[in-house]
């Protein structure tokens, strides 16, 4: 297990434990986790990591929270590194950035497990509501832009439609973290395009 070096200020600390408590929820489980986890993954003492963070929970919160900003920051660049493209190459950067590389994606294995802390935890819903709702907006964005030029005719609203790839995408994404041989990658990222054709009518996705 590789060791997080010691930082010289609080805030930079604190970060290196958050940064060795993600580590230790994707290689342990959230359910299993435990401070001698996290301060052995920091490469600090248990009193250490309780110095900083009383309350495990609050430390959970603020995994997700830092995965949550990390996975949106990803998916923007992938936006953004699109955007002299044609609407369909934004939509399918968006598709790509979406969904996990393989069933040991620990970005997306670490979202998936902390998600489920929403149904007890305002905290964590809050940041699942906002994780989704700016997936939302990246697609609409994408839909838009796309009527507008004219090569996209939409089969509802921007956002309806948005909602729909968005909920789409996570399903799959789970099935594939959860290892589930007829869900595969690849084959998650053709029928999430082909639902893009479809709503879109645009057969150059």
């Amino acid at each position: 297990m590789s060791k997080v070096g010691r930082p010289r200020n609080q805030t930079a600390r604190r970060q290196a434990l958050v940064s060795a408590a993600g580590q230790a929820i994707t290689e342990r489980g959230l359910e299993g986790l435990r401070i001698k986890d996290i301060a052995d993954a920091a490469g600090v003492s248990q009193g250490s990591v309780l110095y900083y963070y009383p309350e495990l929970d609050d430390l959970v919160l603020e995994v997700h929270r830092g995965a949550v900003e990390g996975y949106l920051e990803s998916r923007q660049r992938a936006y953004e590194s699109a955007a002299a493209g044609s609407p369909a190459a934004r939509l399918r950067a968006l598709v790509d950035s979406g969904l996990p590389s393989s069933a040991e994606d620990s970005l997306h294995g670490l979202l998936y497990q902390l998600h489920r802390r929403a149904g007890r935890s305002p905290g964590h819903a809050e940041l699942m509501t906002s994780l989704f709702g700016r997936e939302v907006g990246l697609y609409a964005t994408a839909l838009e832009v796309g009527a507008a030029m004219g090569v996209f005719t939409l089969a509802a609203s921007a956002r309806d439609l948005a909602h729909g790839l968005v909920a789409l995408e996570d399903g799959y994404g789970l099935h594939i973290v959860s290892h589930n041989a007829a869900v595969r990658p690849e084959r998650a990222r053709e029928l999430l395009l082909a639902q893009a054709r479809a709503v879109t009518g645009c057969p150059d996705l």
